[in-house]
């Protein structure tokens, strides 16, 4: 059983990037996604989530507008397409699954399953 984030990398501020979450072992389909990001020296700040059952999608306000969730049950992959970078956004991301529901998936703790992080360095 795995959960893995990808995607990250350096871009200019203004830039875009899509990670990806991928899960080997269990299946992501009605699970909860949740993204999360740590920067150096802070704490770790919820960024999005698709909540379990009907799917709904949650943006933190900081990046509401530019970014978006989608999920591919086929690929067994969620994406997290981020656009308008800014370099206050430079932090690792991680991806997390598990059966949380409604706004509770912005709640770290009630995930399941946790993947290991992909760095998004955000500068020119």
């Amino acid at each position: 059983v795995q959960l893995q984030a990808s995607g990250g990398g350096l871009v200019q501020p203004g830039g875009s990037l899509r990670l990806s979450c991928s899960a080997s072992g269990f299946s992501l389909d009605y699970r909860a996604i949740g993204w999360f990001r740590q920067a150096p020296g802070k704490e770790r700040e919820w960024v999005s989530c698709i909540s379990s059952g009907d799917g709904s999608t949650y943006y933190a306000d900081s990046v509401k507008g530019r970014f978006t969730m989608s999920r591919d049950n086929a690929k067994n992959t969620v994406y997290l397409q981020m656009d308008s970078l800014k370099p206050e956004e430079t932090a690792v991301y991680s991806c997390a699954a598990g059966l949380v529901y409604g706004t509770n998936c912005r709640d770290g703790p009630r995930y399941h399953y946790w993947g290991q992080g992909t760095l998004v360095t955000v500068s020119s």
